[in-house]
């Protein structure tokens, strides 16, 4: 069940949400509780993960159909073929990219820090 829930937002949030709101075609309300969604599935920080998991994480990478996806959604934009529903779909699929990446990085950080990878030349 939903709750309605009033928030003072402060201008700068409230003027990024009502950016992305227009770029995306959707409602403000909308894209906060997309935001606030994103929080409640957040992953735990790096250095708190076992020494297994870190290595996992320096090693991942988008599962294949993920990849593929992305892969054709990205030659659709390059020819102008883009729908606003795949344009939707390719800013989550580069979202989870560009988070994934990053994750990556810190987790190779880690692994290094920790000894459990050679430091990059």
């Amino acid at each position: 069940m939903a709750e309605m829930i009033t928030l003072e937002l402060p201008e700068t949030l409230a003027q990024r949400a009502r950016t992305e709101a227009s770029r995306t075609n959707r409602r403000i309300e909308e894209v906060l509780v997309d935001w606030l969604s994103q929080l409640e599935m957040a992953e735990p920080p790096v250095d708190s993960l076992s020494d297994e998991q870190v290595l996992a994480l320096s090693d991942a990478q988008l599962e294949p159909p993920q990849s593929d996806e992305l892969s054709d959604l990205l030659a659709l934009n390059r020819e102008g073929r883009l729908e606003d529903t795949a344009r939707r779909r390719l800013d989550e699929l580069m979202r989870l990219y560009r988070v994934g990446l990053v994750r990556k990085a810190q987790a190779l950080k880690v692994a290094i820090d920790r000894g459990l990878r050679a430091p990059l030349s």
